[in-house]
């Protein structure tokens, strides 16, 4: 019998265990992220990322064809959760989901971008005594202020066009709510997709520029770009600056353990992140 090529061997066949994501703007980021580590350890395992108009036929296809993991982004996060299981802590919390595992046919729901915002608002030292502007009031919105209120923040105002889901964010987590951001601002964080590639806003900026000049942190959950227009503006005037790259690949490295069972160390997710951006 002929022998196949060496890199033949590991091709995904019937026994490869898939992992997806489910998105309104697709991008090759996670698919990347996800496939370069795998490969890395072996792993029999392949990412790929899709959109969808019907989310319910969607997650049906998750569960029927034994698709072991999902991820879930805007616009999904709060309207799949009439479509799962199992709402596990860190979903249930928040009202928001961005991880499906599914175990034999049943559906749990995970948020692990709270865990990354936490983790960054820490390791930036960013000074929970500052008054804090997040624009947006979304999924990832409450992910955000959740993760603000448990870090010690206690001024945070919610800005949002919408007085109803901006309101009920607020008032979730005792915030205020306003539609426009209040000078006093010292920490700016965007959580709408003005300034994401291929959007309508993208080349937009979601805070004035001189609230910009004079902010102690610029944070812009928007990943692709990583170099938003208000990373950029940010970085012009010397801010310091935390980017929707960073969230993605703590929050992406946290899915694929919940997926695989396997922690990737953080040179391995340093370097499957810097991969996904080529």
């Amino acid at each position: 019998m002929t022998r196949a090529p060496d890199d033949l061997i590991n091709l995904p066949n019937r026994d490869t265990r898939l992992c997806i994501s489910l998105s309104g703007r697709p991008s090759n980021i996670g698919t990347r992220f996800h496939n370069y580590i795998y490969r890395e350890l072996g792993l029999d395992y392949l990412y790929k990322a899709f959109t969808t108009t019907d989310l319910p036929a969607a997650i049906s296809g998750v569960r029927a064809l034994g698709v072991r993991g999902c991820a879930i982004s805007m616009p999904f996060k709060e309207a799949v959760i009439e479509l799962i299981d199992v709402m596990e802590p860190s979903a249930s919390a928040i009202d928001s989901v961005n991880t499906i595992v599914n175990e034999d046919g049943v559906l749990h729901a995970y948020n692990t971008d709270y865990s990354a915002v936490a983790s960054l608002l820490r390791s930036h030292d960013v000074d929970a005594a500052l008054p804090v502007a997040v624009a947006g009031s979304g999924g990832m919105a409450k992910a955000v202020v959740a993760a603000l209120r448990d870090n010690g923040f206690a001024d945070v105002t919610v800005v949002a066009r919408n007085p109803d889901t901006g309101g009920a964010l607020a008032a979730a987590y005792g915030f205020t709510h306003t539609t426009t951001a209040p000078s006093s601002a010292r920490v700016l964080i965007n959580v709408t997709p003005i300034g994401m590639a291929g959007g309508a806003a993208e080349n937009d900026l979601p805070f004035s520029d001189e609230l910009i000049g004079s902010a102690a942190t610029v944070f812009d959950v928007v990943a692709m770009p990583s170099e938003t227009p208000l990373i950029r503006a940010a970085r012009a005037v010397g801010v310091p600056v935390i980017t929707g790259a960073e969230v993605i690949a703590l929050q992406a490295a946290e899915q694929f353990a919940l997926y695989t069972g396997v922690t990737p160390d953080p040179d391995l997710v340093r370097r499957a992140s810097e991969f996904s951006r080529r």
